[in-house]
């Protein structure tokens, strides 16, 4: 019987020929032998200098690409080489991201060799955690420096400088361990992703949470996820431009929430993942006092006198999202209404969006953090907003 490949190590590419060049030298001195991965790289571009750089290494890695003209996606370069993949575990990987020598054999013994059914994150250790600013021009050192630098991380065995792993954030990851997951280093068994068709939606463009929409669905299926304190990589230098960054960012967020209308990421869009969670059980329990019993609160959009409404602090029947009769009155009956189950702390919609807002008493029993936060939401994404005490009025 033919001998399954370990890893199928999937690299996202464009342009990053100087720190590709780097990854490409950590993964051919891999403690873990040839035969045992492969490398497959989604390249969004028709580079013979992309070429000559698998050339240089074909006699040490094997590297399998696949090449499109396409206008970069990262979600897209991923699926593409995704769909080339044959080991056992699928090991993705940024074109920016190092690893030391004896990764992927400790990779693969503490978590994979027994048929585990588990999705591994890893720390991005180094330039990602201590830049955050703008970077025009990135200078990337010698491969000796990195490979030094991970060899004494590696012997000390006291892997530090991923934010994610400090105790600030445990409380936040473990109710939501999704929303850590960053695909530049993260593995799980290729079975997994093709059982339940886990590619990443190509739908997100530009920066954004591609990466924690697609471990959402991950963690959906059951798979646990699981930070691995000795996983790492180092996150090589690299051009960064974060006003660019934050105009992609803030569409995807809202098409995120459009596709997953959860309480936990409009908490998180209103006052980031750490808050969320500190919040949680608190707002949770003001909604369902709001609500009252068999009720949830949710945003409805449609038609009134020709239109376009948006009513926030709506109350509807538990799992089915049907309107109370007085809030299903109020909208035309010639267009079907919108109905997401939100409070109002994020929208999925983009700014200036809805012509009219209006916010329903209900909303008025929560706290005044959670009101504010509503409000201010109501006002980025309609035009005019009507609250039920006038001086609130728009």
């Amino acid at each position: 019987m033919e001998r399954r490949l370990k890893f199928s190590i999937v690299i996202p590419y464009k342009q990053r020929l100087a720190t590709l060049r780097l990854v490409f030298a950590s993964l051919a001195e891999q403690t873990l032998g040839r035969d045992e991965f492969e490398v497959v790289v989604g390249a969004m571009e028709y580079s013979p200098e992309y070429v000559t750089l698998c050339r240089e290494f074909e006699d040490r890695i094997d590297v399998v690409s696949v090449l499109t003209g396409e206008e970069w996606n990262v979600s897209r370069a991923r699926n593409l080489a995704i769909r080339h993949a044959s080991g056992q575990v699928l090991l993705l990987l940024d074109a920016d991201m190092a690893l030391p020598a004896n990764g992927l054999r400790h990779l693969y013994d503490r978590h994979f060799a027994h048929g585990q059914n588990i999705c591994v994150t890893g720390q991005a250790i180094g330039y990602h955690d201590v830049v955050e600013s703008d970077v025009a021009d990135a200078q990337v050192l010698s491969w000796d420096t990195y490979r030094d630098r991970m060899a004494r991380v590696e012997a000390s065995g006291d892997v530090r400088g991923d934010v994610r792993w400090t105790p600030e954030y445990a409380p936040a990851i473990a109710r939501f361990p999704w929303a850590f997951v960053g695909t530049g280093l993260v593995a799980l068994p290729l079975d997994v992703v093709r059982r339940h068709d886990l590619l990443l939606d190509e739908g997100f463009r530009g920066w954004g949470p591609e990466d924690q929409e697609w471990a959402f669905r991950v963690s959906r299926t059951g798979t646990p996820i699981v930070q691995a304190d000795a996983f790492f990589a180092v996150h090589l230098p690299h051009p960064r431009d974060v006003a660019a960054n934050g105009a992609t960012a803030w569409p995807n967020n809202r098409y995120y929430l459009a596709k997953w209308p959860r309480l936990d990421l409009e908490l998180a869009l209103a006052f980031g993942w750490l808050e969320a969670d500190r919040c949680y059980p608190e707002v949770e329990r003001e909604l369902a006092e709001a609500a009252g019993p068999g009720r949830s609160l949710a945003v409805v959009r449609g038609t009134v006198d020709g239109r376009d409404v948006l009513v926030v602090g709506a109350r509807v029947e538990t799992g089915s999202g049907t309107p109370e009769p007085e809030v299903a009155a109020l909208f035309d009956t010639v267009r079907p209404v919108q109905t997401y189950p939100l409070a109002g702390f994020g929208l999925p919609y983009p700014d200036g969006d809805v012509e009219e807002c209006r916010l329903l008493p209900t909303i008025d029993g929560l706290g005044p953090r959670y009101r504010e936060a509503i409000h201010r939401e109501a006002e980025r994404a309609a035009r005019k907003v009507a609250a039920p005490d006038d001086d609130r009025r728009r």
